[in-house]
């Protein structure tokens, strides 16, 4: 079973002007993905970061710069507009690994995922966090490379090839995912079609 995890497509992060060029194409390429999941009956699961203002959930970098952000119920938090959200699930996390103090593992085991889908952003942080966790717990891993946008060009490319490599995960297109999905709902169908010996 295969399901797609957007991560982090929130306002405060294209504030930066390195990801806010990549903003309305990497939200059309998220958008496109979700729609053709929902197409398959493949799970969406929107990922996002928030912090609470009392320091209680702020990275150590934030407590060492006594400044934090992405604060619960504000506007930086939230999704960027025109991202399709209506009636997908939603899980919050406060570190760059969408596995570190959620219930992620529980979700995907429950909906029997064995292959994780990534999209949105930032290709070498919380990517590439996720991706490594997701290996850890032995989930095969496709990196939506069309719908993945990240500050550091040269740190993406690195780390893409470094998970490809070391990990075994793939990088691929909306329309090479799509092939997935299709693929993946065939295998499905016909498993819930067998025939099995003494079945009458």
């Amino acid at each position: 079973m295969i399901a797609v995890l957007v991560i982090d497509m929130q306002n405060a992060y294209f504030e930066d002007p390195a990801l806010a060029v990549h903003q309305g194409r990497t939200t059309e390429a998220c958008n496109a993905l979700i729609a053709s999941a929902s197409a398959h009956g493949v799970p969406v699961l929107l990922v996002k970061t928030e912090h609470e203002r009392d320091r209680s959930t702020w990275t150590l970098n934030m407590l060492d710069d006594g400044q934090g952000f992405l604060f619960r119920g504000s506007a930086q938090a939230d999704f960027v507009a025109g991202l399709l959200t209506s009636g997908l699930p939603r899980l919050t996390k406060t570190r760059d690994s969408s596995f570190i103090g959620t219930d992620l593992l529980w979700r995907l085991r429950n909906w029997q995922v064995d292959t994780l889908v990534l999209a949105g952003i930032s290709a070498h942080n919380c990517i590439a966090q996720t991706a490594a966790d997701a290996f850890a717990h032995n989930f095969r891993v496709v990196h939506a490379v069309d719908a993945i946008s990240g500050n550091e060009p040269g740190l993406q490319d690195l780390t893409q090839e470094l998970l490809a490599r070391e990990y075994r995960q793939r990088m691929l297109t909306n329309q090479e995912i799509t092939a997935l999905f299709a693929g993946s709902t065939m295998h499905r169908s016909a498993r819930r079609g067998a025939v099995f010996p003494g079945t009458p």
